[in-house]
């Protein structure tokens, strides 16, 4: 029942002070001794607030570990809460809640399936990263201002050396995953790319340690990333 809540509707948090009263205000760039805080679930059952719980995230604080209830509140429009872009500024604002908000914000990724004349797929082995040592789709990701398009271009240059059209409606899928108990959740973009001709690779150096052309089934056996199986699987 003490188990604090993080409710988010509509860009806005429901936030009580030390007392458990609410809801409160978040003022921007403010420092000072910890006023605000995430409600627990008896503080919001009092308010009389219902909720879906979505999941719960493990916040790991030096040696103790926060568990986080993530939870969609059953209300119209919370004109009282503060915007979740105000807390994060807000020192005085208890860190396990401005954690909460830097989890519930998308990781977006730009992958790219590139198919030469032979229907053969091209994939490179990394040498950093999440999977470091495994074949992926050319890809990472986007960065802020970036299109996701924008991204996938940028990508197959910096890890292939390569120079491709693509088109926001080369969309092969759109994914989301949240892989772990922290509760980053990531955002992917998967595109299609046809290139003609004769293609040489100038894998970039401190990134890629190899890049090949491989068959659909090859492709998908080697695949290291769960959204790349799937968008590859979406295409055979």
């Amino acid at each position: 029942m003490n188990t604090p809540v993080y409710l988010e509707h509509d860009g806005k948090v429901l936030l009580v002070n030390l007392d458990g009263d609410g809801p409160q205000e978040t003022v921007m760039g403010r420092v000072g001794e910890i006023l605000l805080r995430l409600p627990t679930v008896r503080e919001v059952e009092s308010m009389g607030i219902k909720w879906t719980e979505r999941r719960t995230n493990r916040i790991q604080f030096g040696s103790e570990t926060h568990e986080v209830i993530y939870a969609l509140p059953e209300i119209e429009w919370p004109e009282n809460w503060t915007w979740k872009d105000k807390l994060i500024s807000d020192g005085c604002v208890h860190p396990l809640a401005r954690e909460c908000v830097y989890r519930s914000m998308h990781r977006v990724v730009a992958k790219v399936i590139l198919v030469n004349s032979h229907d053969e797929i091209a994939m490179a082995k990394v040498k950093r990263g999440f999977f470091t040592g495994h074949w992926t789709l050319p890809g990472g990701f986007v960065d802020y201002a970036e299109h996701p398009v924008e991204g996938a271009i940028r990508e197959v240059k910096e890890e292939l050396g390569l120079k491709v059209s693509i088109e926001p409606n080369d969309i092969v899928q759109i994914a989301e995953r949240i892989f772990t108990s922290e509760g980053i959740q990531f955002l992917s973009f998967t595109y299609k790319c046809k290139v003609d001709g004769e293609v040489t690779f100038n894998p970039k150096a401190d990134e890629i340690e190899e890049a090949r052309w491989f068959s659909m089934d090859q492709a998908l056996a080697n695949a290291a990333s769960l959204f790349d199986v799937e968008a590859l699987r979406s295409m055979s």
